[in-house]
């Protein structure tokens, strides 16, 4: 649409990004004569192929639609699962490998050497009649963007919010045009393709809690950043790593898990960290009904703290993460800054026994009114949701400006908190880490940084083994060995 060149502007209009519509989407894809490809979508009809049919132009686009919806009829076109389920990121792969080859087997590249061909799916469960659980899934493209370059491939799984089928089935509709669309003409910046996945749609409508892309067009794409990203646009609460560093679905990893959890801003990790991550795994292990096979450690890095100058410092990020990653720790990303947050996310996952672990001055924030004033209950709804389930806190002492060791027999709380703690650890909601080594008490993550950073000498004995060489291979956390030099010639 051509601007109108006697449009009047007044002083103080802003510029508004103009998003196409859903239609003009669609019409862009169809009226290109080289974007070809198939739909295959089980679980909630055909709702992003009926875009394309419906805006005209369809046959240069569409080499096929179908749902393969009775169960039988699926494993026999791409293979049951082993463990019998279908909706799966593995059924989604198959379907999207299964569906590409048979269009590169069906039309022949002489005939159409042009073409970039591609495959959209999506298998999701939409709510439950009973409106019990509102239903998730998986969606992905599989294309080209030249007809001779390989595949690349965008996977992304979905949480449904609204309460209504036809309605979620409408906005599956929706998402399926923005990815495919974002897919072919956004694909040079992943970033903005990400956010354009919610045009016409509302984040009251729908969760996207795991992306991963892949292929020669995003060899460049780090995708634990793209999940960073899914936090910081409030597209999900939570994103985690597991230790090789890749993406996972929280769902998938905390399912019915006992869950030991540490927060920190791990600014960069030291052996105070890994001790109270060692001691209270050995506690919460001695816990009834705790057996270790069925227990995850989950390192927790809130949004809040990846904040520098109101920005998100983005590599200062991916730093955190690589090292506790390199540890063989599963690493999680909140948009939570409340304990309570964190324990309730939990739950939505596991009914299992649930541990934190944290030092006493993080337990003193716990204890803070101020950060309970937006909630109607306060302080005492918090803790309802903190403490509801047996949950306990495997304290870990610190010392004091006069080198007295605090834990959680000598802290102070406000006088109006005091006995509300005394209640929690007269029920042993509050356990004291014992085993521990008075020097360590003594290292402070920004102390360390700060040594890092000015080239101060003596830190590496402070980080767990193997922590010091990855900093100064990869010049993290400011580290320059040019300083380190100009400090010993001082």
């Amino acid at each position: 649409m051509k601007n109108d060149e006697n449009e009047i502007k007044l002083k103080g209009d802003k510029v508004i990004e103009q998003i196409p519509s859903v239609k003009d989407k669609a019409l862009r894809i169809n009226l290109n004569e080289n974007i070809y490809g198939t739909f295959a979508e089980i679980g909630a009809g055909q709702e992003t192929v009926r875009h394309f049919f419906r805006t005209g132009g369809s046959s240069g686009t569409i080499a096929k639609a179908m749902s393969a919806y009775d169960k039988d009829f699926s494993d026999a076109i791409y293979g049951a699962e082993t463990d019998g389920r279908y909706v799966t990121e593995a059924r989604l792969k198959k379907m999207l490998s299964h569906e590409v080859k048979l269009v590169e087997q069906r039309l022949n590249r002489d005939k159409h050497p042009s073409k970039m061909f591609f495959s959209y799916a999506n298998t999701v469960a939409t709510i439950d009649f009973a409106k019990q659980f509102k239903g998730h899934g998986w969606v992905g493209i599989k294309y080209q963007i030249e007809p001779d370059e390989d595949y690349n491939e965008i996977i992304l799984h979905i949480r449904f919010k609204e309460t209504d089928a036809r309605l979620q089935q409408e906005t599956l509709g929706i998402l399926g045009v923005n990815l495919i669309y974002g897919a072919f003409y956004k694909y040079n910046d992943p970033k903005k393709l990400l956010r354009y996945l919610y045009d016409h749609l509302d984040k009251d409508q729908l969760e996207i809690d795991t992306i991963n892309f892949s292929g020669p067009r995003f060899a460049d794409v780090d995708n634990r950043l793209m999940s960073l990203q899914l936090v910081k646009n409030g597209m999900t609460d939570a994103v985690m790593f597991d230790p090789e560093g890749n993406n996972v679905l929280p769902a998938a990893v905390l399912y019915k898990k006992n869950i030991l959890a540490l927060r920190g801003s791990f600014r960069p990790v030291t052996r105070v960290n890994m001790d109270m991550y060692e001691k209270s795994l050995q506690m919460f292990l001695e816990e009834n009904k705790v057996e270790k096979e069925n227990t995850l450690v989950v390192f927790e890095i809130t949004l809040s703290n990846l904040r520098s100058d109101g920005e998100i410092d983005e590599r200062d990020f991916m730093d955190r993460a690589e090292l506790l990653c390199s540890l063989g720790q599963t690493v999680m990303i909140s948009n939570f800054q409340e304990y309570y947050k964190v324990v309730e996310y939990f739950s939505n996952y596991t009914k299992a026994r649930m541990g934190l672990a944290m030092g006493v001055s993080n337990l003193v924030d716990v204890f803070d009114e101020k950060y309970y004033r937006h909630l109607s209950g306060g302080i005492l709804e918090a803790f309802g949701k903190l403490f509801y389930r047996d949950l306990k806190v495997f304290l870990y002492p610190m010392k004091d400006e006069h080198g007295v060791v605090i834990n959680s027999e000598n802290l102070k709380v406000h006088p109006r908190m005091k006995e509300l703690y005394k209640f929690f650890k007269f029920n042993g909601k509050v356990v004291d880490i014992t085993d521990f080594d008075e020097h360590d008490l003594e290292i402070f993550s920004r102390e360390v940084l700060k040594m890092i950073s000015k080239g101060k000498p003596g830190w590496e004995s402070m980080l767990p083994k193997g922590i010091a060489e990855m900093i100064k291979r990869d010049n993290l956390f400011g580290y320059d060995p040019k300083k380190l030099v100009e400090e010993s010639t001082n």
